[in-house]
């Protein structure tokens, strides 16, 4: 009961950033540690093949599939994204610390209900998708939002091949039609193709160190 008061109150100091209803927004997580030319390549392809009005930099206070060892503090990272970030149109925000979970799906959850004439995607790397079955409620994930899936340098086939990729191929809609993906029935995702950045946070951190 605690548990669930402490959430709720979580939900109410959660600020996003300012969005108006009918906009189609992009939803981007993950630790930022640090951004990079990738993170770029990403956000620039999905805002412009599925036609979208913002592209949020969701960055978490950690990924549950990884350590969080030697984490920056979120406000590090967030600084380092707002002055790495490409476009006006890419928003910068930390409101996942607040909701008291660091999983998508309660990302995801949150946003819908708050936000129910907001048309929301999911945008992912190749990479994260050949892993998307390990994440917390990954099906319930795809029935709420859809999801676009970016591809990156060495994970095309392992992507394609993963768990999710074979549980989700009949729901994948071909590329061509990625404007209209935001407004499909759910399930609903589509892999775009486009210039590959060697980029990765692990190499930029390994690098740093050397």
């Amino acid at each position: 009961m605690l548990r669930s008061a402490l959430q709720s109150f979580g939900t109410l100091k959660a600020r996003t950033p300012l969005v108006y209803p009918g906009q189609r927004v992009g939803l981007m997580g993950g630790s930022f540690n640090p951004p990079h030319e990738g993170h770029t390549v990403c956000a620039v392809t999905a805002l412009r093949r599925l036609k979208l009005d913002q592209l949020w930099w969701i960055v978490t206070p950690g990924n549950p599939l990884k350590s969080g060892d030697g984490l920056p503090p979120i406000e590090e990272r967030m600084a380092a994204s707002r002055a790495f970030a490409p476009s006006p149109a890419i928003k910068i925000t930390g409101f996942e610390a607040a909701l008291g979970s660091p999983y998508t799906y309660a990302t995801v959850q949150f946003l819908t209900r708050h936000y129910p004439q907001v048309k929301f995607v999911w945008v992912m790397g190749a990479d994260n998708l050949a892993t998307f079955h390990r994440w917390q409620h990954w099906r319930e994930t795809a029935h709420l939002v859809p999801i676009a899936v970016v591809d990156r340098p060495g994970w095309h086939l392992k992507a394609l091949a993963s768990p999710a990729a074979r549980y989700l191929a009949r729901y994948r809609l071909p590329e061509s039609a990625s404007a209209r993906l935001l407004g499909a029935k759910l399930p609903a995702w589509v892999f775009l193709t486009t210039r590959l950045s060697e980029a990765s946070s692990t190499a930029l951190r390994a690098a740093g160190k050397a």
